[in-house]
């Protein structure tokens, strides 16, 4: 293809209406079609990158392979898409700002007084297309953050508006949008998505398509009116309405056509509907499954789901793929103790213990995990919770009672975690930890390398604090060995107890690199272990009914 062709999906109304998924649909459609597509995310915050964002307020953090601390809305590009994201795929506010000023403080603009516009907007423009340009795509999908009406969007919608003349007709504008129901009425309202789009409108920009979302499905009198009012064409008004799963939407917008209007808009062949296979088969699995598999998920973000997004994901993939339902529930670490500790994990068919930062929580995750290892229960430990798995040993079994990490505390005589030498002498928080994707060698015969099937893997890393080498052969006599191994730095990446039925920890972060139709070896490893836990407990279920 000649000239990348460039897709812009805004939102009106209110937030979180799904604007990622709604992007990361289209992307996959026009992917089934054979073109190379990638998504790229616009968010108005001022901060650099996402990393020093509390989980309260946006979630988890997602680390992109070169390592940039990103939008969880990269983690549905990468599951939707099965690629990989870099740090072109999101740009703040805040990185469009600094990006100009240092230009400004070099002379870039030949002392010229720097404005919003243009320079402000032709630093976005540059963003949005150097990404099509350097990676050679088809199709840019670029997602502006935010909705219609926010000053802090402003800049980003200026610029989509320029593009729209400067592209012609490789340039396409979603507007994403909110229908609501009301009950007492007993019926839709679509003003708010009229009042949206004039917004829109007194930009200057003019959406091609508008997506609906909507609790219950519209007739298509109330599509008609939206298509009238808002001067867009009738087969270009979508529908989303609410489902039990995102991976159900990307089907539901073939079937309505989204990317034949797109390919339409821009002059290209329509051609047959994608078939999308692979991904219906993963529906089908999804829907069919019927037995469940029980895990509990032990971190200090209990009331905030999105903390996890993508462990939960990965262990719902793995679980589909078993033809398992997963019934997951996260247990808050801080609220644990040795009291209550056997009532919450009496039914876990496996356990995993979450990554994070800090103090608050740990004791619980340690409490946890003396328990898992005692009782022989699937444990996978991610980040902190492999930490956690190799000071809970020290303690428990090597006899350093006051063994720790040396983020908990400082002073510790044994501080089997330890701060990493490149990590000594950094005083800034943002983008310093070791971040992105490193090889690790995986020792043959270990749990480790039966469920990657090969020797060296790549996988991402966002953390300060490593295992302590000087306690490796203490460790490995002990029964508890370092199976992974960074072959550059000498990192401990993987510990593991090959004398249980599966209690493994990482230090890198495998739920990153887990898709819909390539699922992470380890969580696929872990989920069979812990289905095969689910098997003891029906079977101790039937024995106690025959008693």
């Amino acid at each position: 293809m000649a000239d990348t062709k460039y897709i812009f999906v805004t939102g009106g109304v209110v937030s979180s209406l799904g604007k990622g998924i709604i992007a990361s649909s289209m992307g996959k459609l026009l992917q089934e079609r054979g073109y190379k597509v990638t998504i790229q995310k616009f968010d108005p915050y001022i901060n650099v990158d996402s990393g020093t964002l509390n989980p309260y307020e946006h979630g988890e953090c997602f680390v992109t392979v070169d390592g940039h601390e990103a939008d969880l809305d990269l983690g549905h590009y990468e599951r939707f898409l099965n690629i990989q994201t870099t740090r072109d795929n999101i740009i703040t506010t805040g990185r469009i700002y600094q990006n100009v000023i240092m230009k400004e403080r070099r002379g870039d603009y030949l002392g010229k007084t720097v404005q919003v516009i243009p320079h402000i907007t032709d630093e976005i423009k540059r963003n949005i297309k150097q990404l099509g340009i350097k990676h050679k795509f088809d199709f840019v999908i670029t997602e502006i953050g935010g909705t219609v009406g926010d000053i802090e969007s402003t800049p980003f919608l200026e610029a989509v508006r320029q593009l729209r003349w400067e592209l012609g007709k490789n340039c396409f504008c979603v507007h994403l949008t909110y229908v609501p129901y009301l009950k007492a009425a007993g019926e839709v309202k679509t003003k708010p998505t009229q009042h949206s789009v004039k917004e829109l409108q007194s930009l200057g920009i003019q959406p091609d398509m508008l997506v609906l979302r909507t609790e219950q499905k519209l007739d298509e009198d109330i599509l008609h009116k939206v298509a009238l009012f808002c001067n867009v064409e009738k087969q270009a008004v979508i529908q989303s309405v609410d489902v039990s799963s995102i991976y159900e939407v990307p089907i539901m917008m073939r079937d309505q056509g989204m990317d034949e209007v797109v390919l339409r808009k821009m002059n290209m062949p329509v051609g047959e509907k994608p078939a999308m296979k692979a991904w219906i088969a993963f529906l089908d699995k999804r829907k069919n499954a019927t037995e469940e598999v029980r895990i509990k998920l032990i971190g200090k973000y209990a009331e905030l789901p999105d903390a996890y997004k993508s462990i939960r994901e990965a262990l719902s993939q793995a679980a589909i793929y078993h033809d398992r339902r997963l019934v997951l529930q996260i247990c808050h670490s801080e609220k644990i103790n040795e009291k209550n500790m056997a009532d919450i994990l009496k039914d876990a068919d496996g356990i995993v213990v979450a990554p994070g930062f800090g103090q608050r929580g740990v004791d619980g995750k340690l409490t946890v995990l003396k328990y898992a290892r005692e009782n022989d229960i699937p444990t996978f430990g991610i980040c902190l919770g492999m930490q956690c798995m190799v000071i809970e040993f020290a303690r428990n079994v090597l006899g350093y009672a006051d063994a720790d990490s040396t983020e908990m505390d400082p002073e510790t005589k044994h501080n089997v975690i330890d701060l990493m030498d490149e990590q000594k002498h950094i005083t800034n928080m943002g983008a310093t930890m070791r971040l992105g994707a490193y090889d690790c060698v995986l020792k043959k015969g270990s749990l480790a390398y039966k469920a990657y099937g090969k020797e060296l893997i790549q996988e991402r890393h966002r953390h300060r604090y490593e295992f302590n080498n000087k306690y490796r052969e203490e460790f490995e006599a002990a029964g508890m060995l370092c199976t992974g191994i960074n072959p550059d730095s000498d990192l401990v990446e993987v510990v593991e107890m090959p004398s249980k039925r599966w209690y493994l920890g990482t230090q890198y972060h495998p739920e990153y690199n887990s898709t819909v139709v390539s699922p992470n070896p380890l969580f696929m490893s872990f989920m069979d272990a812990a289905i095969k836990m689910s098997e003891e407990h029906k079977e101790i279920k039937v024995q106690h009914k025959k008693k």
